[in-house]
């Protein structure tokens, strides 16, 4: 296990190692997150990098990476903690076969630990654990209302509450990521809590610096090409627009190919690997697809 970065310079380099090309605003925001031990609050578009932040910090720092996927409906026994029912029954039907007969026993024995079924939220905080994780807290926008005000009490104090066990408190707080892709605002009194940083679709520059580094087999004008159509794509009425992921993810699909530029043809039978919907596709296919290609080749030359 690697210690924290110092500094907002050791920052970058911490990210650098694990090809994360950040701002330094960023990594600056990242490195006091991990000085206050505070929760850092990040919010953007789908694909800009805001998960891949707690997968390198859990890789570089060797630290575990607990991940938990929110959802609509999330609750408290997915996300915390709940009681192996069936194996209580058991005990149960265990004791009455052996005639026990104080209750109260019974009903410490059922409402032990032995019996507790740990979800994420409480793995991050266990206390037994040899050193703090990596908790991931990803697309808190997709949950409800009140599961989010749940969550005060974790990330005020990093510790559960459970009726039948008393308070669960955290030895040392976990690197606390937590993720939201903006389809609804997140309550002001669970910001408060976190440090916030608003990750944004990267310039040209900051784009084809990151397929450098993630597609370095690109050479310079495929690299340049596919930015130049992704940046242009992002200025479009589409549903859902290209984020990074699908910049590299798109770039490694042409190198299969063996394609060393853009070209109609290439790009109308490879848009599944940009963009997501029908009708997006549809909708850039054909001539848009010619003419932002014609354009990116115009600027390219001058």
């Amino acid at each position: 296990m690697q210690h924290n970065p110092d500094s907002i310079d050791a920052t970058l380099d911490l990210l650098r190692s694990g090809d994360y090309v950040a701002d330094r605003s960023l990594a600056t925001t990242l490195f006091l997150s991990l000085k206050l031990q505070r929760p850092l609050f990040l919010e953007g578009e789908a694909g800009v990098g805001k998960t891949e932040i707690a997968k390198v910090l859990s890789a570089r720092l060797g630290r575990d990476l607990i991940r938990l996927q929110c959802y609509e409906g999330l609750d408290v026994a997915s996300a915390v903690y709940e009681w192996n029912y069936q194996a209580q029954m058991i005990e149960i039907r265990l004791a009455e076969a052996e005639g026990v007969a104080d209750r109260g026993q019974l009903a410490n024995d059922i409402f032990s630990e032995r019996f507790l079924i740990k979800r994420p939220l409480m793995k991050a905080i266990e206390p037994a654990i040899s050193a703090p994780p990596v908790l991931l807290i990803d697309e808190l926008d997709r949950t409800d209302e009140p599961f989010e005000a749940y969550l005060l009490e974790v990330l005020s104090d990093f510790q559960v509450t459970i009726p039948e066990l008393g308070t669960i408190k955290a030895k040392e707080p976990p690197i606390v990521i937590i993720t939201s892709n903006r389809t609804r605002e997140i309550h002001d009194a669970l910001k408060r809590r976190c440090l916030y940083y608003g990750v944004d679709y990267p310039s040209a520059e900051r784009e084809r610096e990151i397929l450098g580094v993630r597609v370095p087999g690109a050479g310079e004008r495929l690299a340049a090409e596919v930015v130049a159509f992704v940046q242009h794509l992002r200025t479009l009425d589409l549903y859902k627009k290209p984020g990074v992921a699908e910049t590299i993810d798109w770039a490694s699909a042409l190198m299969q190919l063996d394609r060393i530029a853009l070209d109609p043809a290439v790009v109308d039978d490879t848009l599944g690997v940009l963009l997501k919907y029908q009708d997006d596709i549809a909708k850039v296919q054909g001539s848009e697809a010619a003419e932002i290609i014609r354009q990116i080749h115009s600027e390219l030359a001058s």
